[in-house]
């Protein structure tokens, strides 16, 4: 299947970047949002990162603009009815995600194939309530998405040979490097990374060390990019809560249970940089 106009449901942080990576790769995009102001802080962010791409000399003037012009806003999950392809990126709860599965399986053709960017829920479980399960898969970007190389491809336990090739075209097709895996919590990335993330917050709250040192200890005594506290205000405090929240939900194993002092840090609203406080404050 040639796939040409892709939807996306969701333009935050991880749905604006699918809808940059897919409009400047040649694909038509449209892109829902619940309302005009999430609609426009949105595409806000797809302008701003191609903005900051042409001043890296990574991206030509022309070719911003055509890929900009390739996008189209809606707050009406019906304008995506007629695309090839819809990836959704809404917030990592179940119940909300099949909502989003279950509408848009009224709405769109039965050839529309649905891909969830989900980084640890069950994909079978979100096809259960399509009529089209085989054409139901996952594909999880990693942020930034216009940066980062890789794409997990999840297998359903319906997911057809054919679904899966087409998504590897299409992920390849927008310059990412495929990995496939089974429909397991947290799949490859989030099974191995969550733990190592949960147990930096526990050091913190043990007071074995402060968030710097902390940092400090594993940015230069494991030669990572950042330290896991860096990094959880990068990816979002809240966001992994709810991850760690589902995978313990499903293994019932203590390394995936999130420590007490983030579940506060999320019910305060200290969500990390998109929020300007996490471990660390940020300016606007």
């Amino acid at each position: 299947m040639e796939l040409k106009r892709v939807g996306v449901v969701g333009c935050g942080l991880m749905g604006s970047g699918i809808v940059e990576v897919c409009a400047r790769s040649g694909y038509d995009v449209v892109v829902r949002e619940v309302d005009d102001d999430l609609l426009k802080n949105g595409l806000g962010r797809v302008e701003a990162s191609m903005r900051r791409a042409v001043e890296r000399g990574k991206l030509s003037a022309p070719d911003m603009q055509a890929a900009r012009a390739r996008i189209k806003g809606t707050t009406k999950l019906a304008d995506l009815g007629d695309s090839d392809l819809v990836i959704e990126a809404v917030v990592e709860k179940m119940e909300l995600k099949k909502d989003v599965f279950r509408e848009l399986d009224r709405l769109c053709p039965p050839r529309t194939l649905f891909a969830s960017n989900t980084s640890s829920l069950s994909i079978t479980e979100m096809a259960s309530v399509t009529r089209r399960p085989q054409h139901v898969l996952g594909m999880h970007f990693f942020n930034p998405v216009p940066v980062m190389k890789l794409v997990e491809l999840i297998r359903g336990l319906q997911t057809s040979e054919e679904t899966m090739a087409t998504g590897r075209r299409f992920a390849e097709s927008v310059g990412k490097t495929v990995v496939v895996c089974k429909d397991s919590p947290g799949f490859i990335v989030n099974l191995l990374l969550v733990p190592y993330m949960l147990d930096a917050v526990r050091a913190l709250e043990l007071g074995i060390a402060t968030r710097e040192d902390i940092d400090t200890a594993v940015h230069l005594g494991l030669a990572h990019p950042m330290g896991p506290l860096t990094l959880l205000d990068y990816v979002g405090i809240d966001t992994t809560y709810y991850i760690a929240e589902a995978m313990f939900e499903e293994f019932k194993d203590t390394r995936y249970a999130a420590p007490p002092l983030m579940k506060q840090m999320v019910l305060a609203g200290m969500h990390g940089r998109k929020t300007g406080r996490g471990f660390y404050e940020y300016k606007s």
